[in-house]
């Protein structure tokens, strides 16, 4: 970094953003998703219209019934997970953790049978999310690409805010009739400029909810190891029993049911059984989260054996403690109702929009003269810049038409939708290499276009209750394929415009961009 201190603010943005830009725009898209989880794991299991919900006293009974498909199918897990059913999940969702080394188990029961749900095996929504900040890795070496990544976002944010010497003036400008490199400059500009409030708070808080995964030591230090006695202290969780090593009984968990929907007006999220079959099994049973910022869930805590009540946690966070889950709060915007969750939204994709005009100006900015040949490092950028900002909505929207197409009953269906995923990436990822940088761009954003278009005409051929093939039908099917729709037409609409592109005559009056505008 040489010259001034705003010469070097511009290098270090420059450089930050294009190391990481590919990753953080997977990140990005992959989070903004993320904020209509629910919405589109509804829609990749559209037999969850034909359950019919249940709530109230009935709850127990199928709380019942999934602690007995557990001690039939996973007798000796360590831990047994409940998920209650809700009117937009109205089914038991059971999951176990086995010892170390076996593979966790996972079903959907219907719960007024008992019975596996005839529900077609998918990742929905969570893939996505997961993959939001974990890319798909194991979990550790996931979680640390993506805060190193998140760390350096923050320093493009700060070193942008400070090379910027224009930052009001160009939130109103636009210019999409100059050179392209012109055009791109302003986009980024007003992407950058116009949710940078939203910016700043995403990478913040996306950070700081994982600061004790980043930061473990002074936890290490201070409880010699015994995480979980900090979370139980901190308040975010039940005190944890220990196995005694005495068999015993697990009491009945419908009467427990009963009385913690009783104690608590909060709807039952979830059950959480530990240590079952020993004289020290616990019954945790966990709230949804009161409607507000703070990230904090209600919880009871039963003996497994007497059925008596060892812990009630209902508010009452330390401050620390209470500012995490506030900016977990922020982070995940669950407290946000109809038109703040749409406003998250735009803005996410606002940041994907800033992402993406940032690492192709790298490209533009380096292009060389007409009777230069790109070098070997702009044509692989160039191709990458394609793969990552085309590829990744295509792989998008080929795992959503994989949910659509794959036989209901294929073994390993959710990986399967995960492979078609990573293949369709893959693909749109190394045919820029073999292509003209130009008509690279242009068939790739009109093939996104076309498989955006196909995944509306999978979803109203194969769902018998969408509301264009059965009166009454559930309208979330209907609301998907008018957003897929806008994204069709929007990845049309620059196709078309790659097409018809050409650049301005350059008039000698004409004033050259300042190099250090390049990284605004």
């Amino acid at each position: 970094m040489t010259g001034s201190f705003r010469q070097s603010m511009a290098w270090l943005h420059t450089w930050s953003g294009l190391v990481v830009g590919w990753v953080l725009f997977a990140v990005f898209v992959t989070g903004t998703a993320s904020y209509y989880r629910t919405d589109i794991s509804r829609w990749m299991r559209p037999e969850l219209a034909q359950v019919e919900a249940v709530q109230g006293p009935e709850l127990a009974a199928a709380a019942e019934r999934a602690v007995a498909y557990l001690k039939e199918h996973a007798p000796k897990a360590r831990t047994w997970l409940v998920g209650m059913p809700r009117p937009d999940h109205p089914v038991l969702d059971l999951f176990w953790r086995n010892r170390p080394g076996e593979p966790p188990g996972h079903v959907l029961l219907d719960p007024r049978t008992g019975a596996p749900a005839a529900v077609r095996d998918t990742e929905g929504g969570d893939f996505l999310y997961l993959f939001h900040f974990e890319l798909h890795l194991p979990s550790f070496w996931g979680r640390w690409a993506v805060g190193v990544c998140t760390m350096i976002m923050l320093v493009a944010l700060i070193s942008g805010i400070v090379t910027h010497k224009r930052i009001f003036a160009d939130f109103f400008t636009f210019r999409r009739d100059k050179a392209s490199r012109r055009s791109f400059l302003d986009a980024h500009n007003v992407t950058g400029v116009l949710a940078l409030p939203f910016h700043l708070m995403i990478t913040y808080t996306g950070f700081v909810t994982l600061a004790t995964f980043y930061m473990p030591w002074g936890v290490t230090a201070a409880y010699k190891g015994e995480a979980r006695t900090f979370f139980a202290e901190a308040g975010w969780t039940t005190t944890a029993r220990p196995p005694s090593g005495k068999p015993a009984a697990l009491a009945p968990v419908g009467p427990l049911v009963a009385r913690a929907l009783a104690t608590v007006p909060e709807r039952l999220e979830r059950l959480t059984i530990a240590n079952q079959g020993d004289a020290k099994a616990t019954v945790v049973a966990m709230f949804e989260e009161p409607h507000g910022i703070s990230h904090e869930q209600p919880q009871i805590a039963f003996d497994g054996v007497s059925g008596e009540i060892l812990e009630v946690r209902n508010g009452g966070l330390e401050p620390a403690a209470k500012t995490l889950t506030v900016m977990t709060g922020l982070h995940e915007g669950q407290f946000a109702g109809t038109a703040l969750r749409l406003l998250f939204f735009l803005c996410g994709v606002m940041g994907c929009a800033m992402i993406a005009t940032g690492i192709v100006l790298w490209s533009l900015a380096r292009l060389p003269k007409a009777a230069e040949r790109p070098f070997f490092g702009l044509r692989l950028v160039q191709a990458l810049n394609v793969g990552s900002i085309v590829g990744l909505p295509a792989a998008v929207a080929v795992y959503f038409l994989a949910n659509r197409l794959l036989p209901v009953d294929l073994a390993g269906r959710g990986d399967r939708e995960v492979q078609a995923f990573f293949v369709a990436w893959i693909v749109a990822a190394v045919l820029p290499l073999a292509r003209p940088e130009r008509r690279a761009w242009c068939e790739g954003l009109a093939a996104v276009a076309l498989l955006c278009l196909a995944v509306v005409a999978a979803d109203v051929l194969t769902t018998p209750g969408h509301p264009l093939r059965r009166s009454g039908g559930d309208p979330l099917f209907a609301w998907f394929d008018a957003a897929m729709l806008m994204l069709a037409a929007l990845f049309a609409l620059a196709a078309r415009k790659v097409v018809r592109y050409e650049a301005p005559r350059r008039k000698a009056s004409d004033r050259p961009i300042e190099p250090t505008m390049t990284v605004s």
